[in-house]
């Protein structure tokens, strides 16, 4: 389900950054825009000039009764509720305060009224949080670059659908966030970029990696475990990932290779030995070696991942937002998986864009029992389509996205309408809607639809 929007890391050139057709026609990255997405001043008459402030208010809600069938003879009512009613206070910090230094903070705080789920969760009460996104010092010299702090690495060319963006965690906690680039979460990181004159080399060091957060009491996501879920424990072990990418640009197409030692980043729990208390966090290491491509053509832009892993465990439920108890299996496999698709720049107002993901265990039957068989059997994936509009001179943006998996199981809608009434104030409206049968875990929201108003003020 899919914004920390950047396909690649911040300086690194893409060619979908590049004008692809004479009259300045630019693919960005995510096709919604975003209020934080401005370059590093130089000067500035007062030091608040370097902050971007943002204030929302947002509603949602399921709007649909009716009932859901998971199994046959089993039924439970979707009664329509509010599930959202949160203020949000996004700053974001970037100054380049001396010649070949800058630096880039961005936090967010979240306030939860009557009615949004976590109040209910926090026995009826206000509820707050405190996170902070981003936090990292860079210094750039000759031909290099070295940011440390919290930050984010992407891989892959599929922005947001790609079998090769597996570096940072993610959190998921309800239908409010869609794009997979809006729910990446930064992680503390070295990153050293080399620009070359004819390529360029980027390579990072997770020094503290961090696995997928169990999803919220209470939101659309929860369902209750046999046995409390907690985070892996790490007592005094190290954990550390590294990788490196290099990438040469053609005249109108950039190629990647790149290789990394990571972590999944959704663990895996055994129930406990006595049968009662917390369930066991087990993480599992593996291995990635991957190749992209793009090539621009006119105003297409062409994009296509590969990625092998080596060591993957071979029976994880691969839906983001939950999370199972192990099953009996416990093996370990080959995975192969690809992305493609295009970016399209209809006209300067319009842009379509469509990924594939598509990925198979290597050897599946291997080290199965008679009677065994895998969760991710066969090839499985999913496909996303986005398809964005400014009119009135930039001010109105409407905006959909389609996402489904291979298989036809599920089916994701949304359509969202933004206005901007003046330099600081933003109204936006959503609308989602949900079908999935019984052979998807989406199966538990299937007709559900979901209605949204986000009033933004930003300075």
């Amino acid at each position: 389900m899919t914004p920390i929007a950047h396909s690649q890391t911040d300086e690194q050139p893409n060619l979908r950054d590049k004008v692809l057709a004479g009259d300045e026609i630019i693919l960005e990255d995510n096709l919604f825009d975003n209020i934080f997405d401005e370059q590093p001043s130089n000067s500035s008459d007062s030091w608040l000039d370097d902050f971007t402030f943002s204030v929302s208010q947002q509603f949602y809600g399921q709007v649909n009764n009716h009932s859901v069938e998971p199994q046959p003879g089993f039924s439970f009512p979707r009664e329509a509720d509010m599930e959202n009613n949160r203020l949000g206070i996004n700053i974001r910090y970037q100054n380049g305060f001396a010649p070949g230094w800058l630096i880039q903070a961005s936090a967010q705080s979240r306030a939860y009224w009557k009615h949004d789920y976590e109040f209910e969760a926090n026995d009826k009460k206000i509820d707050d949080e405190y996170r902070i996104n981003e936090l990292f010092i860079q210094r750039s010299f000759d031909q290099h670059s070295i940011k440390f702090g919290r930050q984010t690495v992407v891989w892959g060319e599929a922005v947001g659908n790609s079998v090769l963006d597996v570096i940072n965690h993610y959190e998921f906690r309800d239908f409010t966030i869609i794009d997979i680039e809006d729910a990446r979460l930064n992680q503390w990181m070295i990153v050293w970029d080399y620009f070359g004159e004819a390529s360029n080399w980027s390579s990072f060091i997770n020094l503290y990696p961090e696995f997928n957060p169990e999803t919220v009491r209470g939101s659309p996501f929860f369902f209750e475990p046999e046995f409390n879920i907690t985070d892996y424990k790490r007592g005094g072990e190290i954990l550390v990932e590294v990788g490196t990418q290099w990438r040469k640009s053609f005249d109108l197409s950039d190629i990647s290779f790149m290789a990394a030692y990571l972590y999944e980043n959704q663990l895996r729990y055994d129930a406990p030995a006595s049968g009662i208390g917390d369930a066991l966090a087990k993480k599992n290491d593996f291995l990635l070696l991957g190749f992209s491509a793009n090539r621009a053509i006119g105003r297409l832009l062409l994009n296509f991942d590969l990625a092998f892993s080596h060591n993957v465990l071979a029976d994880s439920f691969n839906f983001l937002g939950t999370t199972a108890l192990s099953s009996p299996l416990d093996l370990k496999k080959d995975q192969i998986g690809t992305s493609f698709g295009f970016e399209w720049a209809v006209d300067n107002e319009q842009s379509l864009s469509l990924s594939i993901q598509a990925q198979k265990m290597l050897d599946e039957d291997e080290g199965l029992l008679p009677g065994q068989q895998l969760v991710n059997e066969g090839i499985f994936g999913s496909w996303l389509m986005r398809y964005s509009n400014v009119l009135l001179n930039s001010d109105l943006t409407v905006s959909s996205t389609l996402q489904g998996d291979l298989n036809g199981d599920s089916l994701l809608a949304l359509f969202g309408v933004s206005y901007t009434i003046n330099d600081n104030w933003a109204v936006g409206t959503q609308i989602i809607s949900v079908n999935a049968d019984r052979a998807s875990p989406l199966v538990f929201f299937d007709e559900d639809v979901r209605v949204g108003l986000i009033i933004t003020f930003s300075y």
